[in-house]
């Protein structure tokens, strides 16, 4: 079987963008989920991050809800 070719930057963006999702971030005396995308707008990178991040959300609304609550 071949592996796919696959640019380690852009998984690096990916994975970080998955972590982000996860880590709580402490502003103004309360805690946020929320983590703004540390890449330049407009990039690969940024839209790897955000996919990234996009992927978490929904593994977590799955996890929550059940299989097929994407629709």
């Amino acid at each position: 079987m071949k592996n796919p070719i696959v640019n380690k930057k852009l998984l690096e963006c990916f994975e970080l963008g998955y972590e982000a999702f996860t880590l709580v971030a402490l502003r103004k005396k309360k805690f946020f989920h929320q983590r703004a995308n540390p890449m330049k707008t407009g990039t690969i990178g940024h839209k790897e991050w955000q996919r990234g991040g996009n992927t978490a959300y929904f593994h977590n609304l799955e996890k929550l809800n059940g299989l097929g609550t994407r629709g």
